[in-house]
């Protein structure tokens, strides 16, 4: 299969609303030529409905959407060159598999050599060689929706569109998967759009995240800087775990009750600040204490076995809740402190992170 031009996506201004609801309020977005862009959001958030824009299959009330240099607002679905996998597949059961993956050359009309062939390339790429004369009804899960992939790329679309393929999957699938669907868009270069509600697939996945709540998007970025920075409240709770503590500007830093808090990052210019703390970097402290580290008094509320880790929650000294991840070896999950016990917790400079408290 050869290795269409990726077109890059431009959208501006895009607004849809259902009375009173906003699916989407004034979204504008650029995806790059060649990019794997991820949607991602809760139930409702309206991830879903700019993809079914993007695809033609809903008219927003105003933007414009682009792709290269064409004006596409007004162009049907049909007419879009777009490769679209559904959530559900959409496979067609009277069909076999070869005949599900050509209908798109079908509506084409296409040579049927030249048909055959491309099936063929098709069906060599998602791994399901030899496949082409089952009925729909013979595949597992993971063999319908490589099936549904198949199908979207026979006819090489310069952008494909994904709505939450892998949701039906079991999980060590849904898992495999994702690395072969990272692995397919390295090889087939397509400029990619996915929506996906699961946070670790879409840092799995994608070369940028646009976090999707309430018809808006909360913060674009690639996912290492997504997670580690997020840019508020919203954006912090939904990518990972995370403790929120409350803090006061104070001069060019902030403080934690009379504690001035050591941070490397910049305070948000935001009127109301929390200091955000991930499970994984708040660290267990015994003996000597770094000089670089942040340190908070606390009280173990329940500590938890979580097989390859523990996760102890405790409760400072003002009454805020944080958790803490830390390894298990053998031996030392017996000599962690218990509900009741005294402990400092730390967090290093370098892992400090405080957010604006807003953007829910």
């Amino acid at each position: 299969m050869t290795k269409p031009e990726a077109l890059p996506i431009t959208v501006r201004g895009v607004t849809k609303t259902y009375g009173s609801i906003h699916a989407l309020d004034d979204v504008s977005l650029d995806v790059k030529s060649g990019e794997f862009l991820t949607l991602l959001g809760p139930s409702g958030s309206g991830k879903t409905t700019l993809l079914m824009v993007l695809a033609g299959f809903t008219r927003p009330d105003c933007g414009s959407l682009r792709f290269g240099d064409h004006e596409m607002i007004r162009t049907a679905p049909h007419l879009r060159g777009v490769g679209m996998v559904f959530q559900n597949y959409a496979l067609f059961p009277h069909m076999t598999v070869a005949g599900n993956v050509g209908y798109p050359l079908r509506l084409r009309k296409m040579s049927k050599g030249e048909a055959k062939d491309r099936i063929d390339r098709a069906l060599e790429l998602v791994q399901l060689e030899g496949y082409g004369d089952r009925g729909i009804e013979q595949l597992s899960g993971g063999q319908k929706q490589r099936v549904a992939l198949a199908r979207s790329i026979v006819f090489e679309p310069r952008i494909l569109l994904m709505d939450e393929p892998l949701s039906a999957l079991d999980k060590k699938l849904r898992d495999r998967m994702q690395i072969e669907l990272r692995h397919l868009h390295e090889k087939l270069g397509m400029t990619t759009v996915y929506v996906t509600h699961d946070q670790r697939e879409a840092l799995t996945m994608s070369d940028r995240i646009a976090v999707v709540n309430h018809g808006k998007i909360m913060q674009l970025a690639e996912p290492q800087h997504l997670y580690d920075r997020p840019e508020n409240k919203f954006v912090a709770d939904f990518i990972g775990d995370s403790s929120f503590l409350p803090v006061a500007r104070d001069g060019s830093g902030v403080k934690f009750g009379d504690m001035a808090v050591q941070m490397d990052g910049a305070v948000p210019q935001s009127d109301t600040l929390l200091l955000m703390v991930r499970p994984e970097r708040a660290q267990l402290l015994t003996g000597e204490v770094p000089a670089d580290m942040n340190v908070f008094d606390a009280k173990v509320i329940e500590l938890v076995y979580q097989g390859e880790s523990y996760l102890l929650y405790a409760t400072l000294t003002d009454g805020s809740e944080i958790a803490v991840r830390g390894a298990i070896r053998e031996g030392t999950f017996a000599a962690l402190p218990r509900a009741g016990d005294s402990v400092k917790l730390g967090l290093h400079r370098v892992d400090t992170v405080v957010i604006a408290d807003g953007g829910s």
